[in-house]
């Protein structure tokens, strides 16, 4: 099974739904708890799910569980927070949520985790592939940007 990841800052329309064309992704998972503020641009939620079925003839599912809390977010962006307690505590979180059960793996298939963040090293799409493929096995993890 394969899973691809994106973040969507740092890059223009054309290189982002370029990047998802070719990488053969099936489904845009969206990880972020919030996909609907202004500052998503081409990446809000109703405009994103149009522009990829209408240019890629890909599909998308927005999956909040997959997502930290707003506290989370909150402490680590706005009050400074440390990566690795940030990584720490969304560990638990999802071992909490057991996404590992309450996540189809057939929406994770083929499919690309989607968040904000440019590059995947601090950023919890990366954690949700690196968990599912410690729960799950045979997952193939390509960072796409």
């Amino acid at each position: 099974m394969r899973v691809f990841t994106l973040g969507f800052t740092q890059k223009p329309a054309r290189r982002f739904f370029e990047l998802l064309q070719r990488s053969g992704a099936r489904r845009v998972v969206d990880v972020r708890l919030n996909n609907v503020s202004q500052l998503a641009g081409f990446a809000k939620k109703e405009d994103l799910a149009y522009f990829l079925k209408e240019l890629c003839g890909i599909d998308y599912v927005h999956l909040p569980q997959l997502a930290p809390t707003q506290a989370m977010l909150e402490g680590y962006r706005k009050k400074g927070g440390d990566w690795q307690a940030y990584e720490a505590r969304f560990l638990a979180l999802m071992k909490e949520r057991e996404i590992e059960k309450t996540v189809a793996p057939e929406l994770v298939a083929d499919g690309c985790l989607l968040c904000s963040e440019d590059k995947p090293h601090q950023c919890h799409r990366r954690l949700v592939a690196e968990y599912l493929k410690e729960h799950w096995g045979d997952l193939e993890i390509s960072h796409l940007g």
